[in-house]
């Protein structure tokens, strides 16, 4: 928590005092704001969601322990007193108030100092839960998840305890498997959440990975192997990228869809699975339909319940705690102590349109870390970071779509230093797609 997220709300009768507590916390790096009466207060708490309240105890209509009550708990409160009314400040104290100071201030730096313990003391115990958090689970908060994108929880939450396939649309880094597995975990099933990339598999290998295959089935089949229709039974299976099916697997897939059913490569055997489908594509499947590339029986099968996931660029007003979230947790998974995104750095990430959504702003936050030397992360201009690259495009290549792709990844790899993720980032390509790639060309 920066102090710039630390809100704190003034209330006071006196409008000119409550200007200069105003001032002098600002001065400090405060989000401040006020209210001149407690009715006005308790509106402004209710947007606000306050982190701290100062509020003086005797004021028209209500005083101020009355408004601690009306404002509930979980804020933390300063009450500001006459010197004649300390009694009455003790019994503030009694009901929950966490410091009192009293009017007139001897010097600013007695709220100065008020503020910056409850501050600190904010800070501390929410990194504490963070950090319990980042080691119990691999999954942020759901707020963060869902962060800006309510009515897609709305739906998830809809669905989840229903049996009906659901597929998920969105451009590539909007978090489609965050949220397959928000449902998943919400859906209740007693089996596993199981998940595949379709995009990263060769069609030959998809095929013994999906449904399995008994031994002897073919060369290098030395023993039984359970697809992952099978592993998902009673559980989720995640398709990842289905839109990269060949049509042969896509008949295949449609079968288990009708009456989950299916086979082991080399096997006569009928197989059932209870798996839940859950599919995901950056694609538009109906105009693939419309250019005979995906059959459109199985487009009517798996767009039984479609859910659109929003580019980053549609969640603007959540960018700064994704953003936050983000800094803190790829600080502690790289061992670097919790940090902290400067303001310069904030308004360049809210100022960017993130083409490459979350899976860049990931990445540009983990480089920062990693070059960081301080408490604070500083990111450098983003005009030219994840901007796609042209070698797809260029004008003078030469010799078969194998050796113009190989090219374009090798000068990719080699403009990112070798980093993987900014390549395949660049490249408009998931990081899995790019790894086989890498390892089907032989450029490790």
């Amino acid at each position: 928590m920066n102090r710039e997220n630390f809100r704190v709300l003034i209330v006071d009768d006196e409008r000119s005092f409550a200007l200069l507590l105003s001032k002098i916390l600002r001065d400090e790096g405060y989000a401040v704001s006020m209210a001149n009466s407690p009715k006005e207060a308790i509106n402004v708490a209710k947007g606000l969601c306050p982190n701290l309240v100062i509020t003086d105890l005797r004021m028209p209509d209500m005083d101020g322990i009355a408004l601690m009550k009306e404002i509930g708990s979980g804020v933390d409160f300063i009450v500001m007193t006459a010197f004649a009314a300390v009694d009455t400040a003790v019994e503030a104290m009694k009901q929950g108030a966490s410091d009192y100071i009293t009017k007139p201030m001897k010097s600013p730096e007695e709220i100065r100092k008020a503020v910056f313990n409850i501050y600190q003391r904010q800070r501390l115990a929410l990194e504490n839960r963070f950090l319990k958090n980042s080691q119990v689970s691999d999954m942020p908060p759901r707020e963060i998840v869902f962060a800006g994108i309510q009515e897609v929880f709305r739906d998830v939450a809809d669905v989840a305890g229903t049996d009906a396939t659901v597929i998920l649309y969105g451009e590539t880094g909007t978090g489609k498997s965050l949220i397959a597995k928000e449902l998943h975990n919400l859906s209740g099933r007693d089996g596993p959440f199981v998940d595949i990339n379709c995009a990263a598999i060769p069609e030959s290998l998809l095929e013994s990975e999906l449904f399995g295959y008994e031994k002897g089935a073919f060369t290098g089949a030395a023993q039984q192997k359970r697809g992952k229709f099978e592993l998902a039974d009673e559980g989720t299976l995640f398709l990842d990228e289905v839109s990269e099916m060949s049509m042969f697997i896509q008949a295949k897939f449609l079968t288990i869809l009708q009456d989950k059913t299916f086979e082991r490569l080399g096997s006569l055997n009928k197989l059932r699975t209870n798996a839940r489908i859950i599919a995901a594509t950056n694609r538009d499947l109906k105009q693939m339909v419309a250019e005979k590339r995906f059959r459109e029986d199985l487009y009517y099968r798996l767009n039984v319940f479609p859910i659109r996931i929003p580019s980053l660029r549609e969640r603007k007003g959540s960018l700064r705690q994704i953003a936050e979230y983000l800094a803190k947790s790829i600080s502690i998974r790289l061992g670097k102590g919790l940090k902290y995104l400067d303001s310069q750095s904030m308004e360049r990430i809210l100022a960017y349109k993130w083409p490459g959504n979350v899976r860049e702003l990931e990445n540009v936050i983990e480089r920062a870390i990693i070059v960081s030397k301080g408490d604070f992360i500083s990111i450098p201009p983003l005009d030219s970071i994840g901007e796609p690259v042209t070698a797809w495009e260029t004008s003078n290549a030469e010799g078969s779509l194998e050796d113009i792709e190989r090219a374009a990844i090798e000068r990719t790899l080699a403009s990112v230093g070798g980093n993987r993720r900014q390549a395949a980032l660049r490249l408009g390509i998931s990081l899995r797609t790019l790894q086989y790639k890498i390892k089907a060309y032989g450029l490790d």
